[in-house]
């Protein structure tokens, strides 16, 4: 009599699974890391936009702070308003009030263009006020898509508020921000220590 032995053959249906199961963890774990990446890049682009009109912001109050250490800033608005070339270096010797004026706007928009690369800058008199100067800054803030190609015109026009105001210089022109900058304004008033002196031949009295 024979004894007929039967080997059964346990097979692994499960072979492979733990290698498709690491490949789906390794996808999700690389799509999380793309998620906070994203959002740190986010983040970074919001922190920036703070920063440049943190900087606007003190760049303006440093105009101010000249046209309140100008003991005529108000009889000299047309020279803050303008674009010298050159000036008198005031740091280092006695000057006007009128050629203080020029030294410190001339140095304000060297800083304003040093700080905000590619920036513009507007001072300006208000119209229908002789007592005041408008000042008008605007940046660039890049935009770009995640493949790191630059975002349409019309897609920064959908993410720009729009910045409307109804501001006009002393000539009537409007005053308006560049196309493709963000922009703050502000107004500014300026102090008058000197006054015209009749009897010392038209010149200013400046008490201390």
């Amino acid at each position: 009599m024979y004894k007929v032995t039967i080997q059964h053959t346990k097979i692994n249906l499960q072979k492979g699974f733990s290698l498709l199961e690491s490949m789906i963890a390794i996808i999700v774990m690389v799509l999380g890391v793309l998620g906070i990446l994203g959002l740190q890049m986010r983040t970074l682009t919001d922190t920036q936009s703070s920063v440049r009109r943190a900087q606007a912001i003190r760049l303006i109050g440093d105009l101010g702070e000249r046209l309140q250490s100008n003991p005529d800033a108000l009889g000299n608005l047309t020279v803050y308003t303008s674009t010298p070339t050159s000036s008198k270096d005031c740091a280092n010797t006695v000057c006007t009030p009128v050629e203080l004026a020029t030294y410190d706007i001339k140095q304000w928009r060297a800083n304003v263009a040093s700080i905000l690369p590619g920036s513009s800058a507007t001072v300006f008199t208000p119209q229908g006020s002789s007592n005041q100067v408008g000042v008008l800054i605007g940046w660039n803030e890049n935009r770009y898509l995640q493949n790191g190609n630059a975002l349409s015109d019309t897609d920064k026009q959908k993410l720009d508020a729009p910045f409307k105001f109804t501001a006009t210089d002393a000539t009537g022109a409007d005053i308006a921000c560049p196309t493709g900058l963000t922009c703050h304004i502000q107004y500014i008033q300026p102090m008058q220590r000197c006054t015209p002196w009749s009897l010392g031949g038209g010149n200013l009295y400046c008490p201390n």
